[in-house]
């Protein structure tokens, strides 16, 4: 594949924790939910690191900075095993997930609905997802491909046999470069937003399997039975 993903790890709170680091180096910009360097904006790397179940401190934005390369980029936190990431690859666009489903949730839930927890606390974990494409993209077409990054993660969920879109702390990074002709669309049936939805649907649906086998196999059982009900 393209850029490397550097793993690496930390002793904090009293456990191991991992991180991923993708640096991409200058003539990227990016679209993200996470908590730094959220919005649209120069991106020269994204982290999503590690932190522990039940994780409570007050400071995030700070703390992902301590860890971060200098220089724009983006950081995201998860609870889920960033040692166990998946990556895929299409056409040049490139996915990392990480992937962790201890709460399995639906986004249009009734107002109040319980959300099932299928794991022990030691199991937690969201839905991470970084993608890479080698290409520059409008603001509009970026959008779009954020909009296919979420629909092809819930349809490898589906497949991977979770009834849920995500979690409810989901976060999603789509880097592109700034310069060169701009794509105008990132939709499904789109060049390149086809490549993306493939990466990331396999880099999921891989992920959400390994998940399960970490876990209790009957946990996943369990949440196929009770959706049926």
């Amino acid at each position: 594949m393209g850029v490397p993903v550097k793993l690496s790890h930390r002793d904090e709170d009293g456990a191991r924790l991992a991180s991923l680091l993708w640096e991409f180096g200058p003539g990227w910009r990016a679209i993200s939910s996470a908590m730094v360097g959220g919005g649209i904006g120069p991106a020269g790397w994204v982290l999503n690191a590690q932190v522990i179940g039940g994780y409570a401190r007050m400071d995030p934005v700070d703390h992902l900075l301590e860890m971060a390369p200098p220089g724009p980029g983006v950081g995201m936190l998860t609870a889920a095993s960033v040692d166990h990431f998946t990556r895929a690859a299409d056409g040049g666009a490139e996915a990392v997930a990480t992937v962790g489903l201890r709460v399995p949730t639906w986004a249009a839930a009734p107002d109040g609905a319980a959300d099932p927890e299928l794991a022990p606390m030691y199991l937690p974990g969201t839905v991470n997802i970084i993608v890479a494409v080698p290409v520059a993209m409008s603001d509009a077409a970026l959008v779009n491909a954020v909009m296919t990054v979420t629909e092809a993660k819930s349809q490898a969920l589906l497949e991977a046999g979770f009834p849920c879109t995500g979690t409810a702390s989901d976060a999603v990074c789509v880097a592109v470069r700034d310069d060169g002709p701009e794509e105008l669309f990132g939709g499904p049936r789109s060049l390149w937003g086809a490549r993306v939805a493939r990466a990331v649907h396999d880099a999921v649906r891989r992920g959400a399997l390994d998940w399960a086998d970490r876990s209790d196999i009957t946990l996943k059982s369990r949440l196929i039975t009770e959706s049926a009900v």
